[in-house]
């Protein structure tokens, strides 16, 4: 399953590429489950980043590796995949681009996820869809010029 969503974001494409830390990643996190951030080495390639995800009877490690990334004069991308992933995940793979537009920004999640079993992918697709909108007005906010 694939979700795509786009948020035009008032900075720079690489002030934007700076602001992809360990802080940006800790406000994203949704509410519920509650998310620990176990390990967090950066976007490079090789880089590991391990959450501890707590559904309050249990908790989930879900450790993603960068595999991809790459900076250009128009876009800054990396790509993280499942290592270990939650038992609802089969299949974890998100690209997060970062493209030039003018004096401004385009950030674009593109994920792809499966489940173990096709039924599970439909259910978990709002979901994971709410997941990536929550996003949208951080963005905005952290990436707004003062």
């Amino acid at each position: 399953m694939k979700i795509n969503l786009s948020t035009q974001v008032n900075q720079d494409y690489l002030s934007v590429k700076n602001g992809f830390d360990e802080t940006l990643f800790t406000k994203l996190s949704p509410p519920f489950p509650p998310v620990k951030l176990a390990r967090f080495d950066g976007s490079e390639v090789g880089d590991l980043v391990s959450l501890e995800l707590n559904f309050l009877l249990f908790k989930q490690l879900w450790t993603s590796e960068i595999t991809q990334s790459q900076t250009d004069e128009k876009e800054y991308f990396f790509v993280d995949e499942g290592i270990k992933l939650p038992f609802f995940l089969k299949k974890w793979r998100h690209k997060h681009r970062i493209i030039k537009e003018g004096n401004e920004t385009i950030i674009r999640d593109e994920v792809e996820f499966s489940a173990p079993f096709g039924l599970a992918t439909l259910l978990l697709y709002p979901a994971i869809y709410l997941q990536f909108l929550y996003r949208k007005p951080i963005y905005r906010r952290i990436f707004s010029i003062k």
